[in-house]
């Protein structure tokens, strides 16, 4: 997956494996998350990893709301 090497800063922020492999098999795990499901407010984040999505949300800044753009309509592709 293309997308996978966009994600590792984010993945990382979140505590997660950044590994191209693993983030597909996250992407491919979780998907497809219903479009009535705000990213921050699906099942699988803690809550600490939910509460830096929204933090990161509210900022607006880049990069990693664009990011949290990207893993979100990967998560509903």
């Amino acid at each position: 997956m293309e997308q996978c090497a966009s994600f590792t800063d984010l993945f990382l922020q979140l505590g997660l494996s950044a590994e191209p492999q693993q983030i597909a098999d996250f992407i491919t795990r979780h998907r497809p998350l219903p479009d009535t499901v705000l990213l921050p407010d699906a099942p699988f984040w803690s809550t600490a990893q939910a509460q830096f999505l929204q933090e990161q949300r509210q900022l607006d800044e880049p990069p990693f709301n664009i990011l949290i753009d990207q893993l979100s309509e990967a998560l509903r592709a």
